[in-house]
């Protein structure tokens, strides 16, 4: 199956595969943050969004659960990214793939799900989600998306959105962690 869809939905759908896939790092019933409301790793709260929903929450703390069924290859284009994503899990597989064809989707519309731990990355996407190409296939090898944009500051996001999900789907939760320290001693 062979869909053409804005390169922003496919990159949107990643993130969240990522932002996911970074959340299972911890126990299920471990909460933390400066105000005690933190996060819980049972019911995953930081996966809702103020136009998300509960059907792309649940695709999300899914594949954070079972992020380790998950694997990722990422090549660097000159006007984009090429990426393979898959999971040895068909729960998590169709998951992935009903993620990134809707996140491709939001992306081409320009409708932000404004997920809670979504990275800033995203922003340019949702932006300008009409200067992006998204090419979608699903194969036996996978997820396969190719994403390319005429503008170089798209072009940029991309590959650092595309290096974010790689670590969500390689470290879970702990890469989101990561993310959101760094994000925040800058």
């Amino acid at each position: 199956m062979r869909l053409l869809i804005s390169t922003a939905a496919v990159v949107g759908v990643l993130s969240a595969v990522a932002a996911f896939a970074q959340m299972q790092g911890g126990g299920h019933g471990h909460m933390h943050g400066a105000d005690g409301t933190g996060h819980n790793m049972a019911t995953m709260p930081g996966l809702q969004g103020e136009n998300a929903t509960a059907e792309e929450s649940a695709e999300l703390a899914l594949m954070f659960r079972k992020f380790q069924t998950m694997s990722r290859e990422v090549e660097n284009l000159p006007n984009g990214i090429r990426t393979v994503t898959r999971s040895s899990d068909p729960e998590v597989m169709d998951a992935l793939v009903s993620h990134t064809v809707g996140m491709i989707d939001r992306v081409g519309q320009m409708d932000d799900p404004k997920i809670r731990i979504q990275s800033p990355t995203l922003d340019i996407f949702f932006a300008r989600g009409d200067h992006i190409l998204s090419e979608v296939d699903v194969t036996e090898d996978g997820v396969i998306v190719i994403q390319t944009s005429d503008d170089p500051e798209i072009v940029a996001a991309m590959q650092v959105h595309a290096a974010e999900v790689t670590a969500m789907v390689e470290q879970g939760m702990h890469a989101v962690h990561m993310m959101m320290m760094n994000r925040a001693s800058n």
